[in-house]
């Protein structure tokens, strides 16, 4: 299972390895967390026991973990510096690690205030990079001319039309069934968190998944995917991002124009039309309005280039 070759890995006391198999089968089970995630958590933590061994010179019991000092803590945080990993990977092994210590004390096996009091390095602010309105546009038109078959062409214009036109992530739209799209002129997203949201739907992305839903040769019935692949089941995110590759081969776009960039896009051309914040946050399901705010320091910038490229006094003499 994900994470479990990882973990077996660990040196650490029978107690502890017994407490993080219990946690990894927590988070599979529990938590629903993707085979990926959990494989990410377990080596997260493979890397912290390693730190321990060394830093402590044995292999901790559940009494070490208990006993670690926030000095302990950020001796790690500083080897993984050293070691030249980003802040956003320590950050994430940081989570990890009061994840898994939150684990133990819920589960009565330790209890350790000082990693609680620990400071997530401060990441630097990483702006969404989104295509303008033409490059969106040409991509959408362009995945039918790199598809396999007619009818995978008009699938993968339809979700693409779909990402751009409602602003979905793409496991959004993959996790639609063909009953979610009939006859409706709004669609309810499930997002992170199991958060429901209402999207309005344009008639172009109506039209476009109707057209794909006309030429696909299969017919799963209301309750079955509304974008399958070629064999007929729900379609895989990886080969979505394989077509977009292509796509972005093709016209010659930068790696950054992802299906994700098209909701992006989608949060930007709106906002540049005289959408306001509020309701642009909606339609994403933003949990924070600072999220959405970055798309504002998106149009600024943007808006700053064209002034320096399009105003006379910007040019040089």
């Amino acid at each position: 299972m994900a994470g479990a070759d990882v973990l077996a890995g660990i040196t650490a006391e029978p107690a502890v390895l017994k407490a993080l198999e219990t946690w990894r089968q927590w988070l599979a089970a529990e938590r629903r967390c993707s085979d990926h995630t959990v494989a990410a958590y377990g080596r997260d933590m493979a890397a912290f026991f390693a730190f321990l061994n060394e830093h402590l010179g044995y292999a901790p019991g559940l009494s070490d973990l208990e006993g670690l000092q926030a000095a302990d803590f950020r001796g790690y945080l500083a080897r993984r510096n050293a070691d030249g990993l980003s802040k956003s990977s320590t950050a994430r092994a940081l989570s990890t690690i009061r994840n898994f210590f939150r684990f133990l004390e819920k589960n009565g096996l330790a209890a350790n205030a000082a990693v609680k009091g620990l400071r997530t390095p401060k990441l630097p602010k990483a702006l969404p990079k989104p295509v303008t309105e033409a490059e969106a546009v040409e991509a959408i038109m362009s995945a039918a001319d790199l598809a396999s078959a007619p009818w995978i062409g008009l699938r993968d214009m339809a979700l693409l039309t779909l990402l751009y036109g409602c602003g979905l992530r793409i496991s959004e739209a993959l996790g639609l069934n063909r009953g979610d799209v009939a006859n409706k002129e709004t669609l309810v997203i499930t997002g992170k968190g199991d958060k429901q949201r209402v999207v309005p739907v344009l008639p172009a992305v109506t039209d476009a998944i109707a057209v794909y839903l006309e030429a696909c040769p299969f017919n799963p019935g209301k309750d079955g995917p509304l974008f399958v692949g070629a064999r007929g089941k729900r379609l895989n995110p990886g080969v979505v991002q394989r077509q977009m590759r292509q796509v972005r081969a093709l016209l010659g776009l930068p790696e950054t124009a992802t299906p994700h960039a098209l909701r992006h896009s989608f949060a930007t051309h709106l906002l540049a039309g005289g959408g306001d914040l509020r309701t642009i946050q909606e339609l994403l399901g933003h949990a924070s309005l600072s999220t959405t705010q970055r798309y504002t320091e998106v149009e600024q910038a943007r808006l700053q280039e064209i002034y320096r490229d399009a105003h006379p006094r910007a040019r040089s003499e």
